[in-house]
């Protein structure tokens, strides 16, 4: 575009950009404190018909003029009112713009005034700042022109259904940045909703809203993120009876760019104290504190039970793997690893095999009631010695990586071709000859996206290697890079199996929710396991043998050891089938009014 327009007006228009930036610099050298935005409007339009004379006159004076709209922020204007701070500004403005060129013809407005406006249903000035080039913005303008740009378009298609399209936030609340996120809030009214349901008439509405949001941004070159929240009007009325913090601090703080009469008067209702919280609703908060606490002590316990024990075992796990022993059960996990790295091989020290010991023990007591709760000291002790001992397991896996050089390495090769049959086993595929490996390997774990094509690579060139000392063609060097790419190889293909295989276990849990309590029932085999409520201290655990119709037997006692073994004895869960008469069980357990919790 800048090649096609004349010299002559490319000369004029840098001329104008050097006197606004020089009028900018002058304002901001005094002003900066106050203003937070600086626009060059558009030229005024010649009235359409017979103008009278004094308003001819006034076109005639303006219409060569660069109309500037400096944006002023009064939210902290405190040694004095409002209307002397404007005064004062605008004097001193007016000024500083016929010293810089009589042509600069500024059009102050206070922040307080525009939002003033939008209480008052007169938005002319947000369409004028939507129009407008920028000379300065601190963040506000450049928000006011992505919204009112994205509002033009959502009133475009849904005008009918939009009730309010509100400018909320750090923007309003006088904490912006340049950086800050454009909130705003959309109600769709859905009190006349015929054809679809609330719920499908919000989704559909909020997924094209939220895309016109995106298009605004590319069509104003606004990098700030546009957060849109969309309300249907039933919803919010709901919230504003159970006294959400959020609806409220909207309705306080929030600055309307379009409102059909709904928004205003619940604004001044809740100035005037006339929109209150229920008793119910004050009871929720009050009780809140109390269950986010306890919540918290769950999680902490959740942490020493489940987080510190995979964090530790499973790559213990995987350094026993390396060194060439299948890995044990999880509680005999540290005593194997004192017998071949403390006492055999001397590589560790017993204060680590310890580590994970007291792992184990808080698991346990936790899981066994002896441990009611867990400090935030004793996890930050836990972080602490569990980081010192991954960092000790990895210098460890190099060390087995030398102590195996010597090696054949066919023992490797036949490693990694177990472990691959076990990851396709585990995946689908049950049967494949030694030939069929690597093509089974490439169309049942690569090409369906299981397995990076990295460690296709990998398998390949073990593969070849392994023919390679078929043949006694290995050398040194090849030897070191097998057992390189088999450490990583295999590392990869246990994380993998231990994540499938805990995916494949959570799919067989079905949690339901009785009242405020939650259950949770693991279907192994031809048994359920039954734990009444999660959240308890002690947790009781039964069992009951699955009947061929799929209801559940006689409840009896059971025991963690008991779940742990039958764990232990499923490679692959199978798929769990939810039958009829699994419902019934389930009322028998829970109670009448029990529900099942989807993911």
């Amino acid at each position: 575009m800048e090649d096609k327009i004349p010299a002559e007006m490319k000369e004029k228009l840098l001329e104008v950009k050097q006197k606004l930036d020089t009028f900018k610099k002058k304002l901001l050298d005094k002003f900066d404190k106050y203003i937070v935005g600086m626009a060059l409007l558009p030229p005024p339009k010649e009235p359409a018909g017979i103008m009278p004379p004094e308003e001819k006159e006034k076109y005639e004076q303006e219409k060569d003029k660069f109309n500037v709209l400096i944006l002023i922020d009064d939210t902290e204007s405190h040694k004095m009112s409002k209307a002397e701070l404007r005064d004062k500004l605008i004097t001193i403005i007016e000024t500083t713009a016929k010293e810089t060129d009589p042509k600069i013809l500024p059009q102050p407005i206070l922040l307080s005034e525009l939002w003033q406006n939008c209480y008052d249903g007169k938005y002319e000035t947000l369409q004028l700042i939507a129009m407008a080039a920028p000379i300065h913005d601190t963040g506000m303008m450049a928000a006011i022109k992505i919204a009112e740009i994205h509002k033009t378009m959502v009133l475009k298609k849904f005008e009918r259904y939009i009730v309010a399209y509100v400018l909320a936030g750090s923007l309003v609340q006088g904490r912006a940045t340049s950086k800050s996120d454009i909130d705003v809030f959309i109600v769709i009214d859905d009190t006349d909703v015929k054809k679809m349901t609330r719920a499908e008439l919000k989704d559909k509405l909020r997924a094209i809203i939220i895309d016109m949001g995106f298009q605004a941004g590319e069509m104003t070159g606004i990098k700030n993120k546009i957060n849109i929240q969309v309300y249907i009007l039933t919803d919010f009325w709901d919230s504003i009876k159970e006294a959400n913090p959020v609806i409220f601090t909207f309705l306080r703080d929030g600055v309307p760019f379009y409102d059909r009469g709904i928004f205003m008067p619940w604004k001044q209702l809740l100035k005037m104290g006339k929109v209150k919280p229920s008793p119910e609703a004050i009871d929720m908060y009050m009780s809140s504190g109390e269950q986010v606490l306890e919540r918290v002590k769950f999680k902490l316990k959740d942490i020493g039970v489940e987080d510190f024990f995979w964090a530790t075992i499973t790559p213990s796990q995987a350094a026993l793997m390396m060194y060439g022993i299948a890995p044990p059960a999880p509680k005999e996990t540290p005593e194997l690893m004192r017998e071949i790295f403390v006492k055999k091989e001397k590589l560790l020290e017993d204060k680590d095999i310890q580590t994970i010991e007291k792992v184990l023990q808080v698991r346990k007591a936790i899981e066994h009631g002896e441990k009611k709760e867990i400090t935030g000291k004793e996890i930050d002790e836990l972080v602490e010695s569990s980081d010192k001992y991954l960092k000790r397991l990895k210098k460890l896996f190099t060390q087995i990586e030398h102590i195996k050089e010597d090696e054949n390495i066919l023992n490797i090769t036949d490693t990694i071709i177990t472990i691959t049959r076990d990851v396709l086993r585990i995946e689908g595929t049950e049967k494949a000859t030694d030939a069929e490996l690597v093509k089974k390997f490439e169309s049942d774990l690569v090409h369906t996206g299981k397995i990076p094509t990295k460690h296709l690579r990998q398998f390949k060139e073990l593969m070849e290697m392994r023919e390679k000392q078929k043949k006694g063609k290995l050398l040194k060097t090849d030897v070191d890079k097998t057992r390189k790419t088999a450490g990583e190889y295999i590392k990869y293909m246990v994380e993998h199996m231990q994540r499938k295989r805990g995916r494949e276990l959570e799919r067989t849990k079905i949690r339901v929710k009785y009242g405020e309590k939650y259950g949770e029932i693991t279907l192994l085999g031809n048994k359920a396991f039954i734990v009444k409520d999660i959240s308890a201290e002690e947790k009781e655990l039964n069992k009951a043998e699955i009947q061929r119709d799929g209801s559940l037997g006689e409840i009896e006692k059971s025991s963690l050891e008991e779940l742990e073994k039958s764990l232990a004895k499923i490679d692959v869960p199978e798929k769990v089938y939810i039958r009829q008469a699994v419902f019934e069980s389930l009322k028998k357990i829970f109670g009448k009014d029990v529900e099942i919790m989807m993911s």
